[in-house]
This record gives C-alpha cells, structure tokens and sequence, in this order.
C-alpha cells in the first residue's frame, strides 16, 4: 500500500506535469470505484489543473475547484503515460478503473490488482466532502512534538490550518482509550495521524527501539522523544527518495528503503540479530528482538501475549 512518501513523490510527479494543463476527459473502467455522483467526471472535462496536494495517503488534483480526490489502497496504483491510447475504455474488461486524459494526450490510469476492490475515487467541490479526508488525523511531519506526546498520552489536540485547538469533551472517552492502545496500531490509526501504514510503522518502530506492542501512554519522556524524532527522520528520508522519481519506481524505490519491513529472515542492519515476522489474517509486521524487545520473540498476535 502506498503510504505517505510514496504518496507525496506521485504528488511531486503529478503536481509537475498536469497544472495549467486543461482536462480533456476521465473515462470509468469500474463504476463501483467512484464514491460520488455529483458532480459527473464529465463536468472535469475543460477545466484546468491548478495544483496536486496530498491530503494523508490521498491524492487530490484541484481543476478550477472541482477535486478529483483518489485513494489507492492496498493494490491500487497510478500509471502514468505521455501519450495515452486513443480506445475507449470498456467497463469490466481491463484492470483500468479510470483514465484521466489532459489536453496534450498524456494522462494517467488508475490501476488495481487483485479480487480485494478498494480503489476509491470521489469528485467533489471541497476535500473535506471526502469522509476519510474529513476523519484525519495531523500530518506526522507537522504535529509538534508537545501535540504527539499528548495524543500518546490520550490528550488529543487538533491542528487546523497551523492552529492548535483541544477537541471537545465528547471525544475524551476515545482519547483515554488510545493511551492503553498498542504503539503499533496507534501509528496505523489514520485518525490519530494521516499517512503511516504498516510498512512505515515497521520502519519507524525499529529506529526508535520499541516494541511494536508498547503501550502508548506508557512511553517514558525520553521514548517519547525517541519515537517523535525516528518519526519524522524515517518519513523524511523515504521522501527525499521519492524526490524526482516517475510514478513507475516508486514502489521499487519503497522497497529499496526498508530496514526490517518485508526483509524476514534477513539480518538486523542495527545489530546483525534476525528479522522476526508476526503474521496477521490480512498482513504481517516485521520487527528487530534485540533492537526492540529485549531479545525476546513476539508471539503470534493472535495468541495476544509476549514469549516469556
């Protein structure tokens, strides 16, 4: 699943080709991936592209205030091309579930893989109208360190355009509850913070030295701080990768980056120990035992307890 650098690098790549370029038309290879009906794709078609913004791990092209807001998912991914076939797109007959194509003949297609369909696209005059753009939590590169240790601690804090506000009184059940929640799950949480995923939470972890299994609001001051900094320097690298990279090398270049995610079996960079893996019915996390736990191996999640 693309997450927030890699999400960012095809807004970088978007954002350089497509603005000030006028939409020629998008095309539906699957009905069921847009979300919305008002307004058509049709109404995209003529209106000029005036910038690529990112929004968590969702994806927003604005063309003179009409959105074409997609997220990929799990198996969803964006195609680019300079010069786009000229056939019509045959619903059901291709893993193309839309095509947006500029006035030049270059434009992108929206792919998805698998039996699993969670490509979403929505048109719409606000992002906001999108309900998971609405339940976002802060950007992980601009909360505070004061704000993340607060959320860790079940204080959550809102920030709106640059100002920080305390949430009402009818979300503190929710924020005393997040504070006994597990770090790992907490990271994923995309109404706790917009754009780390599993991948990136894997990374995160191993570079703070915790256990994925940490409770949030146990964490001491210092690994506090610890997790804040590994936070930001690992999303931060992953971004700079994905600088200048075509949509195409994206994921490759995600790969290329981990540490521990996806490498089981493989040997610690940090301390040379084995890469562990815990496997879940829809994914997998992969974790250092001496960098993060202590030497001891984390049980299968769902037997819901640590080796002793």
């Amino acid at each position: 699943m693309p997450e927030l650098p890699e999400v960012q690098g095809l807004v970088d790549f978007l954002r350089s080709r497509i603005v000030d370029l006028p939409v020629a038309s998008v095309e539906l290879g699957s009905f069921s991936v847009l979300k919305t009906y008002d307004p058509a794709p049709q109404a995209l078609g003529g209106l000029t592209v005036t910038d690529v913004t990112r929004h968590g791990k969702f994806v927003d092209i604005d063309a003179d205030g009409i959105h074409l807001v997609f997220h990929l998912s799990r198996a969803g991914w964006l195609r680019w091309s300079d010069k786009l076939p000229q056939t019509v797109l045959r619903p059901g007959k291709s893993p193309i579930a839309l095509r947006c194509r500029f006035a030049d003949d270059s434009g992108f297609d929206l792919t998805e893989a698998g039996t699993q369909k969670r490509l979403a696209v929505y048109l719409v005059t606000d992002p906001q109208q999108v309900p998971g753009i609405a339940s976002l939590g802060p950007d992980p590169l601009e909360i505070s360190r004061d704000d993340f240790a607060a959320l860790l601690a079940g204080r959550r804090t809102q920030i709106t355009s640059g100002r920080r506000t305390a949430e009402g009184a009818g979300s503190g059940a929710r924020t005393r509850n997040e504070s006994a929640r597990q770090i790992k799950g907490l990271l994923r949480d995309q109404s706790v913070l917009a754009g780390v995923g599993n991948a990136y939470s894997d990374e995160v972890l191993h570079a703070a030295k915790l256990s994925p299994y940490a409770v949030a609001g146990s964490l001491d001051e210092e690994q506090v701080t610890r997790l804040y900094d590994a936070m930001r320097d690992i999303l931060t690298e992953a971004i700079a990768a994905a600088s200048g990279k075509p949509a195409k090398d994206l994921k490759d270049a995600k790969r290329a980056g981990m540490r521990v995610h996806g490498r089981t079996g493989e040997a610690c960079p940090v301390c040379g120990d084995v890469i562990r893996e815990v496997s879940f019915a829809d994914r997998s996390m992969q974790y250092c035992a001496t960098c993060q736990t202590g030497g001891k191996p984390l049980a299968d999640r769902r037997m819901s307890r640590l080796l002793k």
